[in-house]
């Protein structure tokens, strides 16, 4: 394991889980006490906890679509995703929900389009009153955990969007991104860790894993790398790797977060669990490089460049082999995938923009009943400087502070003041029905559609939106109709 703190800072003697590994106590885990309205919301369905799937969920930070080894990348090491991808679903047409990170982890949590929980450019928190994939897999009996890159609110105790108030029992985390020897957040106590971060993450959540996989509790466990995502800081022993490379930093990171996710597959093998758990990767928006994005443009962009991303799915219960769909998926189906396979029911469930993969799992056709919308609504960001903000409650805390006084701690997180005309549509969306996708840019009240035929375009160079003019109009009217749904939802309608 990664050097996490000096002996002498360890309460207690070294644990063992019943496999034999060796485990350090670390996870004193408080468990929020779900308030009797969100007990009201949820109707669980009881199911023997044996036949229940544990869930793995594990996000890059800004890895692009070709930036893997096993869709030929001319020189970036990628053997243990390579080894995934030969024995599992690879999703080769896998959207995020949106160009950039904080939006696209919301889409995860809560299956919905982040514009509609306020999510509406980085750094932005998302709204406490919509229910989390934590909050709904609670109800059916499952332990949760969160490690890594939050960013989509605080990491300081007292936020009514820290991991805690967002259904996770446990979690070691951090606003933002993160690299070597980080401070990171405990449960709401900032914390010096020791190591490279991919790998601090991982066996953070592995000792998670562990504690649950000995209990036989059922878990989910989402892991968020702060990789390759800036500053790239290498291990000594990475920083041979790729010189002379453009951008060898980045790809030094992806190699770091393999070796990591290696780690993490074989760990939950020799706990024997690896059959009935899903392990989900995926990466948050699109990669730095244009040249290996998988399309036009790159991160920030609602062209393909800045969607698309690599993800697999391994559930060896289910999948025996290895199997490649070009079925259009996108980040906020993870969210309905998981409670349809959970047999978690949420009684008022906010409106969906993600649907339930599990056909598609099973090896059967998956029709969308509907297609994929994406918006980047013109809102700035926030900028979190991670380690900033964990050191000031570092310091706060060493002070006898319960947090940084100093600190954002979004406790206006569920507030809803300012009002948005839905009849308005400012910015760049998109809304994809495959092959066809269509472009809406809006900007200063002048409005440009794009439309694009991306079998024969994969590139989207060629604007077909005057000589396909029925496809436009169709794709335009459900477009619309979607984005007066999502305003409405923006408004805080659906509370």
């Amino acid at each position: 394991m990664a050097a996490w703190r000096s002996a002498a800072t360890f309460p207690k003697p070294l644990g063992t889980c019943s496999n034999g590994e060796t485990v350090h106590p670390l996870f004193p885990m408080f468990r929020r006490l779900a308030s009797a309205t969100l007990l009201s919301a949820l109707l669980v369905l009881t199911t023997h906890s044996s036949d229940k799937p544990n869930f793995v969920l594990v996000m890059a930070d800004d890895q692009g679509w070709g930036d893997m080894g096993y869709y030929g990348h001319p020189f970036v090491k990628t053997p243990h995703f390579d080894e995934m991808a030969r024995s599992s679903l690879r999703f080769d047409r896998f959207y995020s929900a949106a160009p950039n990170c904080s939006p696209t982890r919301a889409s995860v949590l809560t299956g919905r389009n982040p514009v509609r929980v306020n999510v509406l450019n980085h750094g932005r928190s998302m709204r406490p009153q919509d229910t989390t994939i934590a909050e709904a897999l609670k109800t059916v009996g499952y332990a949760t955990g969160h490690f890594g890159k939050w960013h989509v609110g605080s990491c300081q105790p007292i936020s009514p969007v820290n991991p805690t108030n967002s259904g996770f029992d446990a979690w070691l985390s951090t606003p933002n991104f993160f690299d070597l020897d980080p401070v990171m957040s405990r449960n709401g106590i900032a914390e010096q860790m020791m190591g490279e971060s991919s790998m601090v993450i991982v066996d953070a959540a592995l000792e998670f894993i562990c504690e649950q996989s000995d209990k036989g509790t059922p878990f989910l466990s989402i892991i968020w790398f702060g990789s390759p995502h800036s500053p790239f800081d290498a291990m000594g022993s990475d920083k041979q790797l790729y010189q002379g490379e453009e951008m060898a930093g980045y790809y030094r990171e992806i190699t770091a977060m393999d070796r990591a996710f290696g780690k993490l597959r074989n760990e939950i093998r020799k706990l024997e669990i690896h059959e009935n758990t899903l392990l989900w990767y995926c990466s948050d928006n699109g990669g730095l490089n244009t040249e290996t994005s998988g399309g036009r443009e790159k991160k920030g962009s609602l062209y393909e460049g800045g969607l698309r991303v690599p993800a697999i799915l391994e559930w060896p219960r289910r999948i025996n082999n290895s199997r490649t769909t070009e079925t259009p998926c996108v980040t906020s189906d993870i969210y309905p995938t998981l409670v349809e396979i959970a047999g978690a029911r949420v009684a008022n469930q906010f409106a969906l923009d993600g649907v339930s993969l599990l056909e598609l799992i099973n090896g059967n056709t998956l029709n969308r009943s509907t297609g994929i919308g994406f918006w980047q609504y013109p809102h700035p960001g926030r900028l979190t400087y991670a380690d900033r903000m964990m050191i000031a409650l570092l310091e706060a805390q060493k002070q006898g502070l319960e947090h940084d006084p100093n600190g954002r701690l979004d406790l206006d997180a569920g507030k809803i003041s300012k009002q948005y005309s839905e009849n308005e549509f400012p910015g760049h969306s998109a809304w994809l029905e495959f092959p066809w996708k269509l472009h809406r840019i809006v900007d200063q009240g002048e409005e440009t559609l794009e439309l694009y035929n991306l079998i024969s375009d994969s590139q989207e160079t060629t604007n077909l939106h005057s000589q396909e003019s029925p496809h436009t109009e169709r794709l335009l009217a459900h477009l619309e109709e979607w984005q007066i749904a999502v305003m409405r939802s923006l408004n805080g309608k659906d509370y």
